[in-house]
């Protein structure tokens, strides 16, 4: 048995679902998705309360079981209560800001201005420059109700300019991440 898959998700009282054949809509507060559930896995809504369940004991409906429970109940989450992940723009002269068509533009060291296009249900905020350890952090937020989209903006943005292991006081990194200093190549005397 499934230990995530068996897990009932409640629902909140502002969050309404919609049970197809083949789907699950779910809409909220924030707004509405919908997910095509996979053959062999039937969800069922009672009481406020939906299960996730599978037809029959073969591996590939085991592997399925609490793939599909999982995902559901971060579309509860999102159209509830949304989800966001912060990244710190670090470096000397590395700026950041948000334009008015909600366009990241990042100055991180390249001859130019990069500028990130996010995808319809995002939005990016950039919070107050602090300064930590002698070095600017400037924080960007990365907001939306689709839990995967919100993680793929963020590591496509973290990958216009990643942290450099031997300088890591530069570069784009995740809010709490550490990077490790290496140590850069020693002259043999």
């Amino acid at each position: 048995m499934s230990r995530i898959g068996i897990k009932p998700i409640p629902v909140p009282e502002k969050v309404q679902i919609a049970l197809n054949a083949s789907d699950v809509q779910v809409e909220g507060p924030k707004g509405s998705l919908n997910w095509a559930v996979p053959d062999g896995i039937d969800v069922t809504l009672e009481e406020n309360v939906l299960t996730v369940q599978r037809k029959s004991e073969l591996k590939q409906y085991k592997a399925l079981h609490g793939l599909a429970r999982s995902l559901i109940a971060n579309m509860v989450t999102g159209v509830s209560e949304g989800f966001e992940k912060k990244l710190r723009v670090v470096g000397t002269g590395y700026r950041a800001e948000v334009n008015r068509e909600n366009n990241l533009i990042l100055d991180v060291g390249y001859s130019h201005s990069v500028t990130y296009v996010p995808p319809e249900g995002i939005t990016l905020s950039v919070e107050a420059t602090e300064m930590i350890d002698g070095q600017t952090h400037t924080p960007v937020v990365i907001s939306g109700i689709d839990k995967q989209l919100v993680g793929q903006v963020a590591a496509s943005i973290r990958q216009i300019r990643k942290p450099d292991s031997y300088k890591p006081c530069k570069g784009i990194r995740y809010e709490g991440e550490r990077v490790r200093d290496k140590e850069g190549k020693a002259a043999v005397g």
